[in-house]
């Protein structure tokens, strides 16, 4: 199994990313998938999440800027980050789950300058 996330970078505030998370070894649609993030002494903590279909749940400081979309057919989940601000500076990992399995991205670096 293997999530690679890619599409991290600096960005000034305002800006937008966005980023790409493309798994493989696993039946991508059978799978909730995810955007957490780490900031520098803070706890992982989650900012989008998709069990598929229209049905998508935000973390409050991220709802109306960031956007979760998937794509079965290329067993692929994104984020659309707008309006970035720097406290939106982290480390953002994807993450597949579901019963009995969790699978994470080696993580891609976000920083939003003031």
């Amino acid at each position: 199994v293997q999530l690679q996330a890619s599409g991290g970078g600096l960005v000034q505030a305002g800006g937008s990313l966005r980023l790409s998370c493309a798994a493989s070894g696993i039946i991508f649609s059978t799978y909730i998938v995810g955007w957490y993030r780490q900031a520098p002494g803070k706890e992982r903590e989650l900012v989008a999440s998709t069990p598929g279909g229209s049905i998508t749940s935000y973390a409050d400081s991220v709802k109306g800027r960031f956007t979760i979309s998937r794509d079965n057919a290329k067993n692929t989940v994104y984020l659309q980050m707008n309006s970035l601000k720097p406290e939106d500076t982290a480390v953002y990992y994807c993450n597949a789950r579901r019963i009995g399995q969790s699978h994470w991205g080696q993580g891609t670096q976000v920083t939003v300058s003031s």
